[in-house]
């Protein structure tokens, strides 16, 4: 099977390559080729600034009658992007650069400017080197005070940096180190020192203040046993009001509220000094209908048994209707005055 790519070419035996005719092309011929702008440059025509690094499609011809030690030199045929102007340049081999010819200024050259004057200036210096004999002593006296200075200084940097390396860095850092780590023991000591005093303070100033609420609860005592001790013809308390009082005075002020107005006044229900002078009108009016019934009943054979009845009934009734003692005795009495008609 026969190779898909042959590489060789076939070559037949009357193959005569003088017999071939040449192309004759001119000299100054152009070529299309893509390239890179080499430096920033700014168009005459708009003002349009063309960075470094931007591409073109660009015509190229050789230079005639130019040349760098048998090196031709080439220009560049390219466009400006906004208003078409067209711009050249060309190589520079012996700066190893490029050089702008029309079309454009370029942008950002002063260290080519710079490195341009200090070649004139080594040019004239040598230009009257050559004519005057007496410039070329004062050229060669200057160029030996500058020697000197450029040695005075560099042993002067010399000593410098030996003084500087017998210098024990090492030790003055840890030196250093040394006095911030005492600094920093010094400080935390007085605030330890400052927190203690302030404890101690607070702790007196506690004690203090137990010792005076403790005088307080000591005398308010005091002043209470020295009341309740202390008899007064006004006082007419009974023993057991009085220990009501104290625990009143002892259970709270609401509790003293109720039991003082009751010790004052009294209550209704209950069997107190007033609790006889207050009388219920159903009450009243139920023992005074027992009363009626027993003056007008006719006397029997058995006065005794009538009598019992009639006292049970009304102390009955009494008691259901929450009679007074004071009523009771009436009842009592009306009874009895009944008995002895």
């Amino acid at each position: 099977m026969s190779e898909r790519k042959v590489l060789n070419k076939y070559y037949p035996p009357d193959f005569d390559p003088s017999k071939i005719p040449k192309l004759k092309l001119p000299k100054d011929r152009q070529y299309v080729v893509r390239l890179m702008a080499p430096f920033n440059m700014r168009c005459k025509t708009c003002g349009e600034y063309i960075y470094k690094g931007k591409k073109f499609n660009a015509r190229k011809e050789t230079v005639q009658n130019e040349h760098y030690m048998g090196l031709p030199i080439f220009r560049f045929y390219i466009k400006c992007t906004r208003c078409l102007a067209e711009i050249t340049f060309k190589t520079d081999p012996e700066n190893t650069d490029y050089a702008i010819e029309h079309g454009a200024t370029r942008n950002f050259q002063a260290e080519k400017l710079i490195e341009e004057e200090e070649k004139r200036i080594q040019q004239e210096r040598e230009d009257e080197e050559l004519n005057n004999p007496m410039k070329v002593l004062e050229n060669r006296t200057k160029d030996s005070k500058m020697e000197m200075e450029v040695l005075e200084n560099l042993q002067e940097l010399k000593e410098l940096n030996q003084r500087q390396a017998q210098v024990d860095f090492e030790g003055m850092l840890d030196r250093y180190r040394e006095m911030e780590n005492r600094e920093r023991e010094r400080i935390k000591e007085e605030d330890e020192r400052e927190t203690k005093e302030m404890l101690e303070r607070v702790l007196v100033k506690r004690l203090r203040d137990s010792d005076s609420d403790s005088e307080k609860e000591e005398e308010s005592s005091s002043s209470l046993s020295k009341t309740s001790s202390g008899d007064k013809p006004t006082d007419i308390l009974t023993t057991d009001q009085h220990t009501e009082a104290q625990g009143a005075l002892s259970g709270g002020v609401k509790r003293a509220k109720v039991e003082s107005w009751e010790r004052s006044v009294g209550t209704l229900g209950g069997r107190g000094a007033l609790g006889s002078l207050v009388v219920r009108k159903k009450a009243g009016v139920t023992v005074n209908k027992s009363a009626e019934e027993t003056t007008a009943s006719p006397p029997t054979s058995q006065p005794g048994s009538k009598t019992s009845m009639s006292d049970s009934s009304v102390a009955s009734k009494a008691a259901e209707n929450g009679s007074s003692s004071l009523s009771l005795l009436g009842a009592y009495s009306d009874s009895d005055s009944n008995d002895s008609d």
